[in-house]
């Protein structure tokens, strides 16, 4: 038993340099980072279909939703009513579609749709 002792190979403990392990930790955190976004994306889409399907059943639009143009919104207007989108100064938006009278029909970067007035618009 002695002889058997004697030649025993013994491995030493293997330490990980602290900075190597920071390093392994934000790898792991990067990768789980892709995960979390496509999990994001998935709710950020099934909000926007959500928002879509409100829009057809409050204004009965039942054509293609399409981007005519874009522009942004000159000053900050509260909504006044629920059809209307209220808008930031600043905030760039999707007109969707022209209305008879001063007011088209927008989509901001949050999916939701409703009236706003050309007057309130830039379109440069």
């Amino acid at each position: 038993r002695e002889k058997d002792d004697k030649y025993k190979i013994r491995m030493p403990k293997l330490r990980m340099v602290k900075e190597y392990k920071d390093k392994r930790k934000s790898i792991d955190d990067v990768e789980r980072n892709i995960f979390k976004f496509k999990k994001n994306s998935e709710e950020k889409s099934r909000k926007r279909e959500k928002e879509e399907k409100i829009f057809r059943e409050t204004f009965m639009y039942d054509k293609d939703i399409s981007v005519i143009n874009t522009a942004t919104a000159e000053c900050t207007v509260p909504s006044e009513r629920r059809v209307d989108l209220p808008i930031t100064a600043g905030e760039p938006l999707d007109v969707i579609d022209v209305t008879e009278g001063r007011a088209v029909i927008c989509r901001n970067s949050e999916g939701r749709y409703g009236y706003v007035l050309v007057d309130h618009l830039n379109f440069r």
